[in-house]
């Protein structure tokens, strides 16, 4: 912890102060340390203490295990009758379809804990303490094991006020309005202007990294944005955006649950996964 703590604050007093030790005691911890592994793991300058490469890579490691101790802790804590799924999911699925539907799943699994935390790349799940994770794209995902959940439609949705300053009917009409890209659909206007019978117009627009943010620009008149139907049924729902066009097109990709192959049988995910495929496919 003492060398998590010098390597964050690049300072012994802010890392005493952190752990409620002295700076001697704190300093002494190190050497001892350096001792232990027979590597030096700071250059001293005065009073300070600057990690090199090796005590930032062995800091990375240490507090990806301190993250796993204070997670298994507060499993036991909060959870002490049954296991604990901790997920890494998209953001706006998490908070607009998995989460409505999660107590679902926790009053049909009363011993069973959930934690979540948003993840919009891949990681590997061996350098992580993710049980599972919930994606988009294709099944390809290195060293996991993929579950189906659905695939996605997309409906071109803009603000109420936008559909009635222009045509939007055809695709003619779309020549020169902005659209709304995200980082991780890369072919999706490419997908859509297919599924409408048609070829990308070329119009450029502003590129975002959650489909909340494009949700906002598209609310506050900034283009049209592509939308899952998930998404898109809400919005319109309420009124604060107006569909387009052909609604519902299929486009490249679908959403995934995956897992390492050494978490297939963990009794928590094996629930997850059982409601989880019931849910999708209702």
């Amino acid at each position: 912890m003492a060398l998590d703590a010098v390597v964050r604050h690049r300072s012994v007093t802010a890392a005493a102060a952190e752990l409620n030790l002295t700076q001697s005691t704190v300093s002494r911890l190190i050497l001892t340390l350096e001792e232990q592994l027979g590597k030096e793991l700071f250059t001293r300058e005065r009073r300070r203490l600057i990690p090199n490469s090796a005590a930032i890579n062995y800091q990375r490691d240490v507090a990806r295990a301190l993250d796993m101790i204070q997670r298994a802790s507060m499993s036991v804590v909060t959870n002490p009758d049954g296991g604990t799924l901790s997920l890494a999911v998209l953001p706006t699925f998490a908070t607009r379809w998995l989460g409505p539907r999660l107590g679902g799943f926790l009053n049909a699994h009363p011993g069973v804990g959930v934690n979540m935390s948003t993840r919009i790349g891949r990681f590997d799940f061996a350098g992580e303490v993710f049980d599972a994770a919930i994606y988009y794209g294709q099944p390809d995902w290195d060293g996991a094991r993929h579950l189906k959940l659905f695939d996605e439609r997309v409906t071109a949705c803009v603000s109420p006020e936008f559909a009635a300053s222009r045509p939007l009917t055809s695709l003619d009409d779309l020549v020169d309005v902005p659209t709304l890209h995200l980082e991780s659909r890369p072919t999706v206007w490419a997908d859509w202007f297919e599924g409408q019978g048609g070829v990308p117009s070329g119009a450029g627009g502003m590129l975002v990294d959650q489909f909340s943010m494009m949700i906002q620009a598209a609310i506050s008149g900034l283009g049209i944005a592509l939308l899952p139907d998930y998404l898109a049924q809400i919005e319109i729902a309420e009124g604060r955006l107006v569909p387009v066009m052909q609604h519902a097109v299929p486009v490249r990709g679908a959403y995934w649950l995956v897992w390492p192959g050494e978490k297939e049988s963990y009794a928590p995910l094996v629930a997850f996964r059982d409601w989880l495929t019931h849910s999708a496919s209702s």
